[in-house]
């Protein structure tokens, strides 16, 4: 028995919705690793006094910045990662729900023609 066509249509969009999903959870794994990092090097900076020379990455090159400078940009960038992670996190969220509705009214369509 042929599949008709706006079953069909759903099953793509389906499909589409996964690939997204699995897009979105890797952006999620990959903003909770920087978090890590951060987290670590902001720990690691803590443990030091302002009198220690700091020293930030810009591309190939080490660049000595003022000890409350890299403090302050350090806090900065893990306030913006833990805000990026939870409206990822909500995103991720909205396209499971969406996966888990669009799979029921599929399953649904294709009981109805006798599959």
């Amino acid at each position: 028995m042929e599949i008709p066509e706006n079953i069909q249509n759903q099953l793509n969009q389906f499909q589409q919705l996964q690939q997204q999903a699995q897009a979105v959870t890797m952006q999620v794994q990959n903003v909770e690793i920087q978090i890590q990092e951060t987290e670590k090097a902001l720990e690691e900076l803590k443990k030091t006094d302002d009198s220690t020379e700091v020293f930030k990455q810009a591309g190939t090159l080490l660049i000595k910045v003022e000890y409350a400078d890299a403090l302050s940009e350090m806090e900065d960038k893990l306030e913006t990662l833990q805000l990026r992670k939870q409206t990822m996190t909500r995103q991720e969220e909205r396209v499971m729900k969406k996966l888990e509705e669009m799979q029921s009214t599929i399953q649904n369509a294709m009981q109805g023609m006798g599959q």
